[in-house]
C-alpha cells in the first residue's frame, strides 16, 4: 500500500501531516467509530452516501481488495464497473496519501524463499522453536538494533517486554551484545531461561564439530529479570547496567518488539529523562491498551490539535492486519461471513436482552459449516441466554443476504484504520523532536509476515547511517 515515508519530512511537514490526520479522522469518525457487530442493530449501511452505497453494493470481495483497498492480484488491472462518487474517491486517494508507507525496501522476504518455514539468514539453531513471522522479526531487529548499538557506542542493550526472549537470544548469541531481558511474567522468563540453556549446549556441539560455523570466545546470554515496568515511573532495574566501564559509564540502548500498549510509551519516557540511555529502537502493538490519557497523546502539538481524540474503538481498529485480510478478500473463502453472522447474532440478543450490547462470543469452530441460525444457537449460549430462543430465521436469512454490504463496510474502516496507527506514531516522533532528539520511523519487517511493522528509532545524536540498514533487504 502507498503512503508518505516520515524520514523525507521535515519537523513542519510532520507537524502539518498531524493536522491533516485530525482532520480526516473527525470527518470519517463515523466510520471508524462503528462496531461492525453493530451493522444490523444500529443500521450502520444506512449511514454510508447513497451515492457509496451505489458503488459499493454488489461488489464482491476481490473486486473490494482490488478497488477499495487497492491490493489487485499480481498483474491484476483494476476495472471499475460504474463510475464511483469523488467523495469516495477521495476517501481512498486519502487513506493511501495520509499514512506511513508500510512497504519496505524489499517486496519479498528473500530469506523465505527457499523454504517458507525456515529463514536463510538464520542459523538452525536460532530458529528452533520461533516460527517464521518471529523468525524475521528477530533477524531483521535484532540487526538493526546491532548497528544501532555499534554507531552510538552502547556498551548494553535492554530488551524490555522479551517475552520467551528468542530476540534477546539472538541479539546476544547470535551478534554477540550484552542483552538484559526485562520480562512481568514468570513463566515467561523461565521458559526462556531453558531455551537459553538449549541453545548454548547446541552451539557448543556445533563447534566442536566444526569450528569454522560458529564463533570462538566466551558466549553470554541474556540476563533475565522478572519486572513489570511502570510506564508512569523510571524503572531502576532497566537502568542498572551489567558491566560498567570505569571510564565512560553505562550507554543503553532499548528495545522492544511489539512492546504493548504503555510499554511502547515507557521505552519512549525512559530514553528522553535517562542521560544513559542513548538510543531506542521500538516497535509498538496494541494500541488499543494505551491509557486514556497517559499513553496517547505524548507530544504538545498533537494535544493542542482540534479532533485529537482517539477513542478505544479507533485505536482498537488500528492494530487490524490491511494486508492479511485483502489476502482473505482476494480467495473470498466462506470465513468471510463471520462478521455477518456475529452483526445478526447481536439483533437476537438485542431483542432478548436490551441491556446486553455487544457481548464477547467465545470462537464458535467452523462457523463457515454452519447455517446462519445454527450460529445463532450457539452464540446465545456463549452469552448466558436460551439457545432455544424462538428465532425469526427469515429475518435471520435476509441478514444473510448483506453479507457483501457487511464485508464493504468493514473494508471501509480497514482502510481508513492506517490513519489512526499514522496518527499515534507521528505523536511519538513529535514527541521526541520537542525534545530536541533525532527520531525516524520506517519499516523494517514484511508487512504480510508482520503487519505492525513500522519501527521507531532515535538517538542523542545524528541517525545517519543507521538508517541506511531499514531501506533494503540486507544480503
Amino acid at each position: 500500500m502507498p503512503g508518505v515515508s516520515a524520514r523525507r519530512l521535515s519537523h513542519e511537514e510532520r507537524r502539518q501531516l498531524a493536522v491533516n490526520l485530525t482532520r480526516v479522522v473527525t470527518l470519517y469518525r463515523s466510520i471508524l467509530d462503528a462496531y461492525i457487530i453493530e451493522f444490523f442493530t444500529d443500521n450502520l449501511w444506512g449511514t454510508l452516501p447513497c451515492s457509496w452505497q451505489e458503488a459499493l453494493d454488489g461488489l464482491n470481495p476481490p473486486q473490494l481488495a482490488t478497488l477499495l483497498l487497492g491490493m489487485p492480484r499480481e498483474g491484476e488491472v483494476a476495472r471499475y464497473r460504474s463510475v464511483w462518487p469523488l467523495t469516495l474517491l477521495a476517501l481512498k486517494s486519502t487513506a493511501y496519501a495520509l499514512a506511513f508507507t508500510r512497504t519496505p525496501g524489499f517486496q519479498t522476504p528473500s530469506e523465505f524463499l527457499e523454504n517458507p518455514s525456515q529463514s536463510s539468514r538464520l542459523t538452525a539453531p536460532f530458529r528452533k522453536h520461533v516460527r517464521p513471522k518471529k523468525q524475521h522479526e528477530i533477524r531483521r531487529l535484532g540487526e538493526l538494533v546491532k548497528k544501532l548499538s555499534d554507531l552510538t557506542g552502547c556498551t548494553q542493550v535492554v530488551d524490555v517486554g522479551s517475552g520467551q526472549g528468542h530476540l534477546s537470544r539472538f541479539m546476544s548469541l547470535g551478534l554477540g551484545l550484552m542483552v538484559k531481558s526485562i520480562e512481568g511474567d514468570q513463566r515467561l522468563v523461565e521458559r526462556a531461561q531453558r531455551l537459553d540453556q538449549e541453545l548454548l549446549q547446541t552451539l557448543e556441539k556445533e563447534e566442536k564439530r566444526n569450528p569454522k560455523v560458529v564463533q570462538t570466545g566466551p558466549r553470554h546470554p541474556p540476563h533475565h529479570v522478572v519486572r513489570w515496568v511502570d510506564p508512569t515511573t523510571l524503572c531502576e532495574e532497566l537502568l542498572l547496567p551489567l558491566e560498567t566501564s570505569p571510564q565512560s559509564g553505562a550507554r543503553l540502548l532499548l528495545t522492544g518488539l511489539h512492546a504493548c500498549g504503555d510499554l511502547s510509551v515507557a521505552l519512549l519516557r525512559h530514553f528522553s529523562c535517562c542521560p544513559e540511555v542513548v538510543a531506542l529502537a521500538s516497535v509498538g502493538c496494541c494500541y488499543m491498551k494505551l491509557s486514556d490519557p497517559g499513553g496517547y497523546p505524548l507530544s504538545q502539538w498533537v494535544a493542542g490539535l482540534p479532533g485529537y481524540e482517539l477513542p478505544y474503538r479507533l485505536r482498537e481498529g488500528a492494530c487490524h492486519a490491511l494486508e492479511e485480510y485483502a489476502e482473505r478478500l482476494q480467495k473470498a473463502g466462506p470465513s468471510l461471513r463471520t462478521h455477518c453472522y456475529r452483526a445478526a447474532l447481536e439483533t437476537v440478543i438485542r431483542c432478548a436482552q436490551p441491556e446486553l450490547r455487544r457481548p464477547g462470543v467465545q470462537g464458535i469452530p467452523r462457523v463457515h459449516e454452519l447455517k446462519i441460525e445454527e450460529y445463532v444457537q450457539r452464540g446465545l449460549q456463549r452469552v448466558g441466554l436460551d439457545p432455544q430462543l424462538p428465532l425469526n430465521v427469515a429475518a435471520l436469512q435476509a441478514h444473510q443476504a448483506q453479507e457483501n454490504r457487511v464485508v464493504a463496510f468493514f473494508s471501509l474502516a480497514l482502510l481508513l484504520a492506517p490513519l489512526v496507527e499514522t496518527l499515534i506514531l507521528l505523536d511519538r516522533l513529535l514527541y521526541l523532536q520537542e525534545q530536541g532528539f533525532h527520531a525516524e520511523l520506517l519499516p523494517i519487517f514484511s508487512p504480510e509476515l508482520s503487519p505492525r511493522n513500522l519501527v521507531l528509532v532515535a538517538t542523542k545524536g545524528p541517525l545517519g547511517e543507521a538508517l541506511s540498514f531499514l531501506e533494503t533487504e540486507d544480503s
